[in-house]
């Protein structure tokens, strides 16, 4: 298997959240001393960090399947339980979080920047923060939540500055490692890379990163070679530079530096119109490389005045002699220096609060006909999840929250009568209730803990 990985598709579960306890404090004396019972904890986050050490996404090639730790539930003596642990995944900077419709979810750039995938479920509250003077001692505790799920796909984008584009071969790599510390592979046969190379070279006060994209070829955008998997990689990079190989031209008839570049231009069009990303503003420069060939430099001295007319900047260099790669760097530096000084500066970060809206509608009534309806909203939704159904306080305590937001009025305003069958949730996931529209919900539960007499 590679060790470089460059998309990732993952699936993540938040921990949920721990039940909360009914508990009644007892000691010598004190038989009912009151409700102790605490909240359950927390289930933990999923997040997604930004790691500069992390530049492959193979770990979650490996294990696409993540989990993180679930809250415990409350004990007795008011003793909340533990939060479940977040999950802190760690991620390339220059990865984009896609959703399962394709939609981008964020754009992580920058150590440190962080990304609650899912949140974990809230914990339930144990009866002793359920006690109230109408429910002196309840008989029960509400249920932790789940915590959210979700299936996202991964992808890196490369974070450079300058782009090399060439065709295999074409000294690509000779370059970056002969510009920087790095240590890409070389040999002299076509696709020897293909990973992404990245090094950092220094020209004069400008520091910058130059990105070795794997060979390009024609017709790559329609999947030919290695096709598209790395053109991704030059999106983020404020200045292209075409590395054109003189020395193929003097043995190979169908190739020149001229139709190289035709090519490699044409390709990247191609690319930025599929990917909607507009490449065509990017600054280019031209380097003819390995003019340390006698027949090579010759070549590269006869197509020069053609690029140039062209108002391209053309450089001639050799990787291997090392001719000509101060003035590479330094006009690679310029360019990058100048697209610097033409960015805006960035926006403090500013915390935007949204207080919920008051008043508004917090669930809806959808007749499904024949007396028959459904309740839509978060707040109903969660409440049901949160109820433990096998206590009949419980599901009591549930009838009166759901009057006190209205729907008992809701559903007469929508025709519904006596016997009405009531689905809350999704239809995927939904609890039928017969409607009685005579309870009174705020009357005290009669009858011993645990139970409620209205539900007869």
């Amino acid at each position: 298997m590679p060790d470089f990985v460059d998309e990732a598709a993952l699936h993540v579960k938040a921990g949920d959240g721990g039940h909360g306890c009914a508990s009644i404090h007892r000691e010598k004396f004190k038989p009912l001393g009151g409700p102790d019972g605490g909240n359950g904890g927390r289930g933990g986050d999923i997040v997604l960090e930004v790691d500069p050490q992390i530049s492959t996404l193979l770990e979650y090639q490996r294990r696409p399947h993540r989990r993180a730790g679930n809250g415990t539930p409350g004990k007795g003596g008011n003793r909340n339980g533990a939060n479940g642990d977040a999950l802190v995944l760690p991620v390339p900077d220059g990865t984009v979080v896609t959703g399962e419709d394709g939609e981008v979810i964020a754009d992580l750039v920058g150590a440190g920047t962080r990304l609650v995938l899912a949140d974990g479920g809230a914990g339930g509250l144990g009866n002793a923060a359920l006690a109230s003077p109408k429910r002196k001692a309840p008989g029960f505790a509400l249920k932790g939540e789940e915590g959210l799920s979700a299936d996202v796909r991964l992808e890196i984008k490369t974070i450079a500055d300058v782009g090399l584009v060439g065709f295999p071969s074409a000294g690509k790599s000779s370059l970056i490692a002969a510009l920087s510390a790095a240590k890409p592979k070389i040999a002299d046969y076509p696709f020897t890379t293909l990973i992404p190379n990245l090094g950092v070279v220094d020209s004069g006060e400008v520091q910058y990163v130059v990105a070795d994209v794997p060979g390009l070829i024609p017709e790559a955008s329609q999947g030919r070679g290695l096709g598209m998997n790395f053109l991704r990689h030059i999106e983020r990079c404020s200045t292209l530079v075409h590395v054109l190989d003189c020395m193929t031209a003097t043995y190979d008839p169908d190739r020149d530096p001229v139709r190289d570049l035709d090519a490699l231009e044409a390709e990247l069009a191609a690319y930025g119109e599929l990917m909607e990303v507009d490449l065509s503003d990017r600054p280019r420069l031209v380097v003819l490389n390995k003019i340390d060939v006698p027949d090579a430099r010759e070549l590269a001295e006869i197509v020069r005045p053609m690029l140039e007319e062209r108002g391209l900047k053309v450089l001639e260099v050799s990787a291997a002699s090392r001719e000509g790669l101060r003035e590479l760097a330094f006009a690679m530096g310029g360019e990058v220096a100048r697209a610097r000084a033409a960015r805006p500066e960035p926006e403090p970060t500013r915390v935007v609060l949204r207080p919920r809206e008051i008043g508004g509608a917090s669930f809806e009534v959808v007749p499904l006909g024949d007396n028959t309806f459904r309740i839509r909203g978060t707040k109903p939704e969660r409440w049901v999840r949160q109820t433990d159904f096998s206590n009949e306080e419980a599901v009591g305590y549930l009838g009166e929250r759901l009057d006190r937001l209205g729907i008992e009025d809701a559903l007469a305003k929508a025709g519904a009568a006596a016997g009405a069958e009531v689905y809350i949730g999704t239809e995927e996931d939904s609890v039928v209730f017969d409607w009685a529209p005579g309870v009174d919900t705020d009357q005290a539960p009669i009858g011993p803990r645990g139970s409620d007499s209205r539900l007869g």
